[in-house]
């Protein structure tokens, strides 16, 4: 089994279009959570998000390749080309065929299927785009990413829902890993912020209410938490095999060394109160990364800022870590950037990465109110600098999907 490593990476988030502006939000605890203001948020439950801002789609691609993509899709390219630009690869130099692209959404282009609908019932079918489908469907990213690099390996979008991300990096990790392919490009995609997912995450009570005061609505494993925040954005990595990264000279920024998936198989939106599932994918990742509890030096948590997920997810580290979870610094990204969705992972796993090189840890914001249920170390407020080497990162999604994976330092 060789060794996977990543060479490149490109965010677009709601604290900056770029890597170093992703990071130097995330690292100083600044917020990333605003009031909406591309649609009528007066009748909504719920009228804050992070919303990706100052991109300009036609700028980037040209009118006419921008009018073919959805925003989720836009997302996706724009991160990808600063992923590959990032890892210096000479794509004529490269054999494509062992190349491929794992990148994924969990709602994929719903803003196109809403402008089309209302283009069917007021001027009829036949004002219908042709490009509906191709640009709804949510392998649409991944494709798209494939088409342009001419990536002609294992090219997919899974679908697990918020752990798109780990699952896209992990399953790439595999590949690269039994030999079946040279290089990965990974992650996840989302642009889901409309009237009509608002609305239903609004009646399903999931998302946070605190209108009044954006910035302090995502609040993970505070005691006044009430639910999380929508956000968008996307987070692409650039995996390869050691062998092929080194031959070529790339700077590496860090390593996979590991990968654990479970299912809580409990609840459609639930999760498991004990936190059974995430347990298994923890214990899996780990056991893959032939890394013990006590080698382990911060857990980049899930942490979605609702009642019985973050408590659930406490409970997880604790059966995971025994006695050593209490020692081990947790932060919770989520309370920056609001919850990207099926893009979280992949954001996440840059954040991870650029703490294990930097050796800072992101805060966890708005811990104001210690919560009995949640009493592990959450960074809490404000960076704080350690000896890292290897990090853990938790992804969870509805259904019960959840993917972990584990990052080491390269040295």
């Amino acid at each position: 089994m060789g060794r996977v490593v990543i060479t490149g990476m490109g965010v677009i988030s709601p604290l900056g279009n770029d890597v170093d502006s992703f990071w130097q939000g995330i690292s100083a605890g600044k917020s990333g959570i605003g009031r909406i203001d591309t649609f009528d948020v007066s009748s909504h439950k719920s009228q804050i998000a992070g919303l990706v801002k100052d991109f300009d789609a036609e700028a980037r691609f040209g009118r006419k390749e921008a009018r073919r993509m959805d925003r989720f899709s836009q997302f996706a390219m724009a991160a990808a080309e600063q992923a590959l630009a990032n890892s210096g690869l000479n794509l004529d130099e490269v054999d494509r065929e062992r190349m491929g692209v794992y990148v994924g959404s969990g709602i994929g282009g719903i803003q196109t299927l809403l402008e089309q609908e209302a283009t069917l019932r007021g001027r009829g079918p036949n004002r219908v785009s042709p490009l509906l489908v191709p640009m709804m469907i949510s392998n649409m990213a991944a494709a798209m990413i494939s088409i342009r690099y001419g990536a002609m390996g294992p090219t997919m979008s899974p679908v697990t829902a918020c752990s798109i991300g780990n699952t896209a990096i992990g399953e790439a990790f595999r590949l690269i890993r039994s030999g079946i392919t040279d290089i990965m490009i990974a992650g996840g995609a989302e642009a889901a912020i409309t009237e009509i997912s608002l609305a239903g995450f609004g009646n399903a009570t999931a998302v946070s209410t605190r209108n009044d005061a954006p910035q302090q609505a995502s609040r993970p494993f505070d005691a006044g938490r009430d639910g999380f925040v929508m956000a968008e954005g996307a987070g692409i990595l650039v995996l390869e095999s050691l062998s092929h990264a080194q031959q070529r000279g790339a700077t590496i920024y860090g390593e996979v060394v590991g990968y654990g998936a479970s299912s809580d198989a409990y609840h459609m939106v639930a999760t498991h109160p004990e936190g059974h599932g995430p347990y298994l994918a923890m214990k899996a990742a780990m056991r893959e990364a032939n890394v013990r509890p006590d080698e382990v030096d911060v857990i980049s948590a899930h942490a979605t800022s609702t009642g019985v997920g973050d408590q659930s997810e406490t409970a997880a580290i604790k059966k995971a870590f025994g006695d050593y979870a209490s020692k081990i610094p947790v932060t919770a990204n989520k309370s920056m950037t609001g919850h990207m969705l099926g893009a979280a992972g992949g954001a996440e796993a840059i954040a991870l990465v650029k703490s294990l090189g930097t050796g800072i840890i992101p805060p966890t914001i708005n811990q104001e109110e210690p919560d009995p249920l949640c009493d592990l170390d959450y960074v809490p407020n404000k960076a704080r600098e350690a000896k890292l080497s290897i990090g853990l990162s938790n992804s969870f999604g509805f259904g019960g999907h959840n993917a972990v994976i584990v990052l080491k330092k390269w040295v």
